[in-house]
């Protein structure tokens, strides 16, 4: 059996822990899904997530299209795709309209919703623009206007911008604004913002389980959705990292079907918001200092594989392994599981650097990104 053979069965494997990890009879909704093709090179291709989503029990989801090669002018050739993926698979997918601030976004956002677009989503990072900036006023009066949600970045690239989308909101107030990506570009001002504040809400989008743990103990699990950032987030990671971090900050059985699915569902329906109640989870973590050193390793080869290195030449995937054999460490049954998918993750990286196909190469190295991320959300969670 060949890497890439071996790679897809240990995915399988965690995805039926994964789903065997959901509690019983939940649906999920994923709130941050992308498709059609990014300038990065990202591909979010609808037949596919259709698929993960029926696997997973994904019943519905936010969709919207990515930063496009076609994306001028304003966005109209991609929104429109994303109209016909949602046209094709009605009520599982839910169209948001992206905008360009540059390219008649008011007019753009009408078109959408009139034709059904169900919400609106911003990217500061991607357009150029911030909170502050007053062509957002327009757009936040409209979302308030139509009664439709709106998504925005607060993931990596941006400044902080808490304190003045904080400002904007108290101008504008649409049924519900989702910050992506847990706001972690400034999240301990966006908790003094926002926590406790009905209508606002975190996605779980994050590369790093660690940041969903501050997020919980920061912001009531009522604002909290699920979110995978498809095709950027993938399956079986995405759900057991966020399904494994809220019962390790304490949700209930009800909290994490509200995370799930039933605070989304509320926002798609056009319901009020549930009353947040307080954060969960504890300012501290205490962690065998075994899996810090793995879950240390696994940062530094994530990066690596972000930048498209094709070969592991800091040899970082191996320090992860030696702190794997440390059989002093009293979790050897974890460590031996983390062990089995780095060296199938090492293999993959191995193989990047020996074809000369591009797109056999790329296939390599995101298989090798993908168990880079799950091994990490495993030593985080596994030992939680």
């Amino acid at each position: 059996m060949d890497s890439i053979d071996r790679a897809n069965e240990l995915l399988e494997r965690y995805a039926q822990l994964a789903r065997a990890e959901l509690p019983v009879d939940t649906p999920v909704f994923d709130a941050h899904i992308h498709l059609g093709n990014d300038i990065d090179g990202m591909v979010g291709d609808r037949d596919e997530l259709l698929e993960i989503q029926r696997a997973y029990g994904i019943a519905r989801s936010f969709v919207f299209c990515l930063d496009e090669p076609d994306r001028r002018p304003a966005f109209t050739a991609a929104n429109d795709r994303t109209l016909a993926y949602a046209a094709a698979a009605p009520g599982e997918l839910l169209p948001f309209v992206r905008l360009d601030l540059d390219e008649r976004p008011i007019e753009e956002a009408t078109r959408c919703l009139d034709l059904g677009a169900r919400g609106i989503k911003l990217h500061p990072r991607a357009q150029r623009f911030l909170p502050d900036d007053p062509r957002l006023e327009p757009v936040f009066a409209l979302a308030a206007e139509r009664r439709v949600p709106i998504l925005i970045h607060g993931g990596r690239g941006l400044p902080p911008i808490a304190d003045s989308l904080a400002r904007l909101l108290d101008r504008h107030c649409p049924p519900a604004l989702i910050v992506a990506h847990a706001g972690i570009v400034d999240l301990a001002a966006m908790a003094r913002n926002f926590a406790g504040r009905a209508g606002v809400f975190f996605d779980t989008s994050v590369w790093s389980p660690l940041d969903l743990l501050d997020l919980y103990r920061l912001v009531p699990p009522e604002q909290v959705v699920y979110a995978s950032d498809y095709p950027y987030g993938r399956q079986p990671n995405s759900l057991l990292m966020a399904v494994r971090t809220a019962r390790a900050a304490g949700f209930d059985d009800s909290q994490l079907r509200a995370l799930l699915h039933g605070t989304a569902a509320r926002i798609a329906d056009g319901l009020e918001p549930a009353a947040p109640t307080s954060p969960r989870g504890a300012n501290q973590l205490s962690h065998p200092v075994t899996f810090l050193r793995i879950h240390q390793y696994l940062t530094m080869a994530s990066a690596m594989l972000w930048l498209r290195h094709t070969s592991d030449t800091y040899g970082v995937i191996g320090l992860a392994l030696n702190a794997c054999d440390e059989r002093s460490n009293g979790h050897r049954p974890q460590t031996d599981q983390l062990r089995e998918v780095l060296v199938v993750t090492r293999d993959l990286w191995e193989l990047a650097s020996q074809v000369e196909d591009e797109t056999a190469r790329r296939r390599a190295q995101r298989g090798a990104l993908r168990l880079v991320h799950l091994a990490s959300v495993l030593s985080v969670t596994d030992a939680a």
